[in-house]
């Protein structure tokens, strides 16, 4: 019987085994991939029949965007620049006709953004008569706090902007929103600069007011109409936010037009006069943004005669409305709202006092909190008023949840029961009232609750 060399033969099943080894993983290998491919293939397919479910805030306008009136002489368009979002409108571009008057307030943060310095610089200048003008903004970057490389960028869409249209650079505003402290990837935006202009169209606000929303929930819109002598003046106009937002403008862009025939130092005079009382008399968070912009634009094509006398007075006053929706509507955003709260502050011993006390009960996060939480504590609103260093006396003090008399004279009233105060709470707008029993100071601001799902936006929000 032959000598079996065990050694050769363990190595010769070695090598079998070590074959066998790679055979199963190459088909192993095979399989998976194709289950991989079989799996991808469902999840397009899943992805295209399925819309992603987008929160909408419940305290949302009913009926969606409203139907707002095309103003003459203002053209819209919007287009996929990939700035920071995909597969969304995130660049909208506004033309506005020849002899277009100009106004427009801005924030006066000390980091305020390279476009809005830019568009104050602008809006001083000196305009030659019949001059157009133009509006481009995008989502996704506030292009704040970058520096030269955020004024080269603002001056390079600026620029491609004015050479698209024919326009004075001079005449070309810009607005950024989002992120703080990246550089703006310019050339994204002036790459989508034909198609904007090739796009251009009377009817397209709605779209434009998508493409500038960030954390929004909705887009926002609000109309008027004022009765001229010779005819009916139009405003319609836009705006963005929904975070970051305190008084010295909020976290927003808005963008107003009307056809109306009024010059610019009287359009820059109203526009003063009425976002005190508007949007500075808002807050969600007391977080003053970088980027805060509000531009008026008149184009002058309504048939009616120039603004002035007691149509000048109709006219403002339809303005504050438009104005005062349109803030209201960033409140209703709120990021993670789900109520509406009127704070108003009476007896105050000056106007300034009032504002004091009214932001202060606004901004409490104890106040927030308890009204998330439909809880009436009125200890906290007291506690507000007197950290707020606004002058008070606890004996003077009178506070209402709506009709309901909580607490007069320093102390509780007896005749509040708080089942009547947790009812007001349980609605989705409240009214806070304060009478400081002290002199004739009054404010009215507008705040919302403060909820988990705020937290949960912010700290992912550059995730």
């Amino acid at each position: 019987m032959p000598k079996t060399d065990w050694k050769s033969e363990a190595r010769d099943l070695k090598k079998k085994v070590k074959k066998l080894k790679a055979r199963l993983a190459e088909a192993i290998g095979d399989v998976a991939e194709e289950v991989r491919e079989e799996l991808d293939e469902v999840a397009t397919k899943v992805a295209a029949r399925v819309k992603p479910v987008k929160m909408v805030s419940p305290l949302a306008p009913k009926g969606g965007f409203p139907a707002l009136p095309q103003i003459a002489g203002v053209d819209f368009a919007a287009a996929e620049a990939g700035v920071k979002y995909t597969n969304r409108k995130d660049v909208m571009l506004i033309r506005l006709a020849p002899g277009t008057a100009m106004a427009g307030v801005f924030t006066r943060s000390s980091t305020r953004s390279g476009c809005v310095r830019d568009c104050q610089a602008k809006l001083a200048m000196k305009v030659a008569p019949g001059t157009g003008a133009a509006i481009i903004v995008n989502s996704g970057n506030s292009n704040a706090f970058t520096g030269r490389v955020g004024d080269e960028a603002v001056a390079a869409v600026t620029g491609g902007v004015a050479a698209a249209l024919g326009l004075p650079a001079s005449r070309v505003f810009s607005s950024s929103t989002g992120v703080i402290g990246e550089p703006l990837p310019h050339e994204k935006i002036t790459a989508v600069i034909p198609q904007l202009v090739e796009n251009l169209r009377e009817d397209g606000i709605e779209m434009a007011a998508h493409a500038m929303m960030t954390t929004d929930t909705f887009p926002k819109g609000a109309a008027a109409t004022v009765q001229g002598d010779g005819g009916v003046i139009h405003i319609a106009g836009i705006a963005k936010g929904s975070g970051m937002i305190a008084p010295d403008m909020a976290t927003m862009l808005v963008y107003i037009f009307t056809d109306a025939r009024i010059s610019a130092a009287n359009l820059q005079k109203m526009l003063a006069r009425n976002v005190d009382a508007t949007f500075n008399s808002i807050t969600v968070d007391s977080d003053t943004s970088t980027s805060d912009t509000l531009l008026l634009a008149a184009t002058g094509q309504s048939p009616a005669a120039e603004v002035k006398g007691t149509v000048a007075k109709a006219f403002e006053t339809a303005l504050h409305g438009v104005m005062r929706d349109l803030a209201l509507q960033v409140i209703r955003d709120g990021e993670g709202a789900t109520k509406l709260v009127e704070i108003r502050v009476t007896g105050a011993a000056s106007d300034a006092d009032a504002a004091r006390a009214a932001f202060a009960i606004a901004n409490s996060p104890l106040v927030k909190t308890a009204v998330a939480g439909q809880d009436p504590n009125w200890g906290r609103i007291v506690a507000a008023i007197g950290k707020s260093g606004a002058e008070a006396d606890r004996d003077r003090l009178t506070i209402h949840f709506g009709d309901v008399l909580v607490a007069r004279n320093g102390w509780r009233h007896p005749d509040y029961r708080e089942e009547d105060g947790a009812a007001h709470f349980r609605q989705d707008e409240l009214l806070i009232r304060v009478d400081l029993g002290l002199g004739r100071g009054k404010r009215t601001v507008w705040t919302c609750d403060l909820t988990n799902r705020y937290i949960e936006i912010n700290a992912d929000y550059r995730s």
